[in-house]
């Protein structure tokens, strides 16, 4: 093959393998900025140049193709094939004179493959058809195309929504880089001398250097010439008062070497960052006064109505000032754009906070140019990761200024919006803000848009997680719209932000029955039992922790929750199932029978040996043994197979861990209800000794239950009664002298007791007034004379209602009026923190 011209080595592939692309404009996505990624000029690369190699030189080319991997596309139905392409240039004496090797792809796309597609057929056709494809590969390619055919399609949307993150535009054209001209860059100097001129002649080379500098292919030499750089930061520096257009253009001109990492350092050297920073503070401040004038004359306008003049006047006034916005707010697009780029490294971005420009980015909120707000956003999201810009935010009252975006018409100034949400909903404070300002309700109605569903759901979620707001859902179309969203879903796997909303919000009762109307519930369970789903069953098992109605419809779902204990299930599957029934405290279940058509009693005295499997599931088991003990014939059934010294012996194994105490403690309680097992407890067992050690816990929680188990003891066991009122009376004698003899006596001091009072020392106040630590020969006398102890009720909120949280008050209720059955199951061992919300039910850890 004869060559009529002189090649480079990057001429054989037309400049294909070269990252530098001629002619791209300076512009890089939002997606670039967030990631610090910019495109880099190769090193080295250079233009050959006429007489290197002669043209008369080369006289033939070689061309080689080598075959190389198979894989599958990532995203289409296509195989992608990998090959080799080695090219020499031979001179006439067949001497290899230049060559050059390239690592090529080709793309086959399957367009018609779908689920009935003979797959060996169209596997044939691909390797008859492709040359790059060696005939031996035919079981290669099948293999692949059957991936092909059974792979998972990514969720409608997803795709979309990663395209509509999409690139942040260049700055459009404005009114001082429009000029007939067209630039040379041969010309460069005569561009330098016109910087030396007045202002229009400054704009005019201004601007003819900015069309050299949008095109990348000039930067390198443009670099090289310090003349016209220093000059450009020279008027800049000087002169960027005195021309709105001058400042733009030059700005313009630094910010595309901007969008590549390695001109950096040249910007740095001019110090144009900090210059930005101070043209952008100035712009915003002129900006307020511009607006101050309007007002008084519209204010004066308004006064005298009837002053045609003025009225002109302030018509003119408001032109010029829409003319003067819109120049101020092209200035200010590119020296974001600028400043957003040099903020890959975090130290400039440092410095940039230090400076204030979080306070610059939140005040241009109030601006109307769409493509201003979503570099804006997008600067503000980039911030937002760090909590001090975060703190600068919150006192900017950032959140009300954001809630006038959602919604808004620009699908991609609304999807940065959100996503900057996102960022900032990870603090408590302002979750609660974002709720404050009614953003909740225009959240909800964004769950129908695709492109935004994702992440509206993600806000939403970090939302649920305090329970103040879970109960606000139940008065928006939230709950219908995400129950569709969950039996329309056709995969195995529910969407991972879908489904972990959904969890949080049935741990409220409202939101519960709202998920349970029609056939709700019937329909979760259908799926969770089908796909075997542990998160799907984790939302059912906290729709079962309400009373209620709902509770109620678990009735028809017992066998088929038991029936999966015993099947070699997931772990995570079987302890969120035996989690719902454990939390089926109904009456009239006939716990008995299931136990022994299921066979379970085997099962739960298995799980308790210490080590034997997770310490999740071992701690449902436990909280299972307390709900089915409530039962009198199951209480006996589990006495007589051995489970309480198990769960002894367990105690002893888990005693550090409070959780695990907490239950097994309340498994005792239930059990000396019953005549059987609370003759096996107190005879046969050291479990009162062990609650007589617990009595004195750090842990509230399990004080409170041992204290009511040992009352109960101690009314059916006259030797138990004086051990417990023995220990009693110890542990508060023990307390009077440890306060005593800590106690610096001081003369002045008129009395031993001072006027600290001993509440300090023992827990409910003087000892004389705990009429709960004398017993007579019948048992415990409390003040009122009755035989059984009384249990106050405290209250607190827990999921958003008002709840009876002591779990052994038979006058508890809910926060909808209704009773909550006696006796119930501690919460939690650790009590209610407001500061640390718990996401799903008890025994989730």
């Amino acid at each position: 093959l004869g060559l009529g011209s002189a090649l480079s080595p990057l001429g054989l592939w037309g400049g294909c393998t070269c990252h530098w692309q001629p002619g791209r404009r300076c512009e890089a996505s939002a997606g670039e900025k967030n990631n610090t990624q910019r495109t880099r000029l190769p090193a080295g690369a250079e233009r050959q140049r006429p007489g290197e190699m002669q043209s008369e030189d080369a006289r033939y080319l070689k061309r080689k193709v080598k075959g190389g991997n198979i894989d599958v596309h990532p995203v289409e139905k296509a195989l992608v094939v990998h090959y080799e392409v080695e090219a020499t240039i031979l001179g006439e004496m067949g001497n290899a004179m230049l060559g050059e090797r390239k690592e090529c792809q080709k793309i086959i796309r399957l367009k018609s493959l779908n689920a009935n597609t003979d797959i060996a057929s169209l596997a044939r056709k691909v390797v008859e058809e492709c040359k790059l494809i060696h005939p031996c590969k035919l079981a290669e390619v099948e293999q692949l195309i059957y991936y092909l055919q059974n792979r998972r399609e990514s969720p409608p949307g997803r795709e979309k929504q990663e395209k509509k993150i999409g690139k942040l535009k260049d700055p459009p054209p404005f009114e001082g880089m429009e000029i007939d001209e067209i630039a040379n860059i041969n010309d460069i100097e005569d561009y330098i001398e016109l910087l030396y001129e007045d202002i229009a002649d400054k704009v005019r080379g201004s601007a003819l250097i900015l069309q050299l500098a949008r095109n990348p292919d000039n930067l390198e030499e443009l670099l090289q010439n310090e003349t016209a750089l220093g000059a450009l930061a020279r008027v800049l520096r000087e002169d960027w008062k005195q021309s709105v257009e001058l400042a733009t253009n030059i700005i313009y001109i630094f910010f595309c070497f901007s969008s590549f990492s390695q001109f950096h350092g040249l910007i740095t050297h001019y110090k144009i960052g900090a210059l930005c920073m101070n043209i952008i503070d100035h712009e915003l401040k002129r900006h307020d006064l511009w607006q101050e004038e309007l007002n008084k004359k519209k204010k004066v306008v308004e006064d005298d109505a009837d002053n045609q003049a003025l009225k002109k006047d302030y018509v003119k006034t408001y032109k010029k000032y829409q003319g003067l916005v819109i120049k101020q707010e092209q200035l200010l697009r590119v020296a974001f754009y600028l400043l957003l780029n040099l903020a890959e490294d975090t130290r400039t971005e440092l410095k940039m906070r230090n400076k204030n420009i979080v306070h610059m980015l939140v005040k241009s909120l109030d601006r109307e140019n769409f493509e201003l707000l979503i570099l804006v956003m997008s600067f503000l999201k980039k911030l937002s990761v760090f909590v001090e810009n975060k703190n600068d935010m919150v006192e900017l009252n950032v959140i009300e200024k954001l809630s006038k975006l959602v919604p808004c018409d620009h699908e991609d100034l609304l999807n940065i919006t959100l996503r900057l949400l996102l960022n900032l909903s990870f603090d408590t404070g302002l979750r609660n803000k974002m709720v404050q300002v009614g953003l909740l309700p225009k959240l909800t109605a964004l769950i129908g848009a695709e492109n935004h569903r994702q992440i509206v759901m993600c806000i939403l979620y970090h939302v649920t997680m305090d329970d103040r707001f879970k109960s606000m859902f139940a008065y928006t179309d939230c709950i219908p719209q995400l129950m569709k969203m969950l039996f329309e879903c056709a995969d195995e796997h529910i969407d991972m932000e879908l489904i972990s909303f959904c969890i949080n919000l049935a741990s409220n009762k409202r939101n519960a029955q709202l998920i349970c109307e029609g056939n709700g519930l019937k329909l979760l369970m259908k799926r969770a039992f089908k796909f075997k789903d542990s998160l799907l069953m984790k939302m059912i098992r906290n729709i079962s922790q309400h009373e209620g109605q709902s509770k109620d419809l678990f009735i028809d779902y017992v066998g088929d929750l038991a029936a999966q204990i015993n099947i070699n299930e997931g772990e995570e599957f079987v302890i969120e199932c035996l989690g719902t029934l454990a939390n089926l405290t109904v009456p009239n279940l006939d716990w008995e029978l299931v136990l022994k058509e299921y066979n379970l009693v085997p099962f739960l005295k298995d799980k308790l040996k210490p080590g034997s499997t997770e310490d999740d599931l071992v701690l449902e088991v436990v909280i299972m043994i307390g709900t089915v003990s409530m039962d009198d014939s199951c209480a006996a059934m589990l006495a007589k197979s051995g489970i309480i010294p198990a769960l002894i012996e367990l105690l002893n194994a888990k005693q550090e861990d409070d959780e695990f105490v907490c239950q097994i403690v309340y498994v005792f309680y239930q059990m000396v209800f019953h005549q059987a097992t609370r003759d096996v407890i107190i005879k046969e067992t050291q479990a009162p000794a062990y609650l007589i050690d617990l009595m004195h816990d750090k842990n509230a929680e399990i004080r409170k239950v041992c204290d009511n188990t040992l009352d109960i003891i101690a009314e059916y066991d006259e030797e138990w009664a004086k051990k417990i009122q023995s220990e009693k009376f110890r542990w508060h004698n023990s307390q009077w002298l440890e306060m005593v003899e800590n106690r610096q006596m001081d003369e002045s001091e008129p009395y031993v007791y001072g006027d600290d009072g001993l509440e300090t020392f023992i827990h409910e106040g003087d000892i004389l007034e705990r009429p709960d630590l004398f017993y007579n020969a019948e048992g415990l006398l409390p003040p009122d004379g009755s035989i059984s102890p009384d249990f106050l009720t405290d209250y607190q909120f827990q999921n958003g209602d008002l709840v009876g949280q002591h779990p052994y008050s038979s006058m508890a209720v809910d926060g909808f009026g209704q009773p909550v059955s006696f006796p119930g199951r501690p919460v939690t061992a650790y009590g209610y923190r407001p500061d640390d919300p718990f996401l799903f039910p008890f025994g989730t850890r």
